[in-house]
């Protein structure tokens, strides 16, 4: 029973974080409408999908180096940490979301390429998967393999079936997503960080063991 609300845990906290991801303004949800806009929701859908591609040896490198140091307990404690500063900005960032800005221009059709170049060069998916995601991965695994992969599938189906859900809304509707709806989703989403983000500082507090 235990060990079977602990593996829904990790599908739930990869859910969170995926939908975060997805909803959250940033460059990779600017191209998904833009590209909806100016061409069809195919072209903003490529972009979504894109995470597939760029993430797989973030997510497989972070969570290797994790792995190997994950008997070192201050250093444990400084990634949680990190991570726990880092989700706090991305809690930030969620709460004081306003509008969605989006500026079309002319550029010619070649959307998932954008879409793997923006999230390439993003810094957020390697933050996330050194400070966040490993940490979180390794735990998913220490509980049982089903764990680790619901939260794996979670996070990755909630962050492209939201910005999925996006461009069909967009393409439909024409209109930009600055409704009272998506405003307060984000409020609630960033409370929710905000939460994680002092679980993480405290787990890496008792890492080093200060508490």
């Amino acid at each position: 029973m235990f060990e079977t609300l602990a593996t829904l845990k990790f599908f739930t906290v990869g859910a969170l974080f995926g939908l975060t991801a997805g909803l959250s303004p940033g460059p990779l949800l600017t191209l998904v409408i833009s590209e909806t806009l100016k061409h069809s929701r195919r072209e903003g859908i490529k972009i979504a999908i894109s995470p597939l591609i760029t993430d797989i040896p973030i997510v497989l490198i972070s969570f290797f180096v994790f792995s190997r140091l994950s008997k070192f307990s201050s250093i444990l404690g400084g990634i949680s940490i990190l991570g726990g500063i880092f989700i706090a900005y991305l809690a930030y960032e969620t709460l004081k979301t306003r509008e969605l800005n989006i500026h079309l221009t002319g550029i010619q059709t070649r959307s998932l390429k954008k879409g793997i170049i923006a999230n390439f060069l993003s810094p957020h998916p390697y933050l996330f998967w050194v400070t966040v995601g490993a940490p979180l991965a390794l735990k998913a695994f220490e509980t049982n393999l089903l764990a680790l992969i619901l939260f794996l599938l979670s996070f990755y189906v909630f962050l492209i079936g939201s910005k999925m859900i996006i461009a069909l809304l967009v393409s439909r509707s024409k209109l930009l997503l600055t409704n009272i709806i998506y405003l307060w989703t984000m409020r609630l989403l960033g409370i929710v960080l905000l939460l994680f983000s002092l679980l993480f500082i405290y787990e890496g507090v008792k890492y080093l063991g200060l508490v």
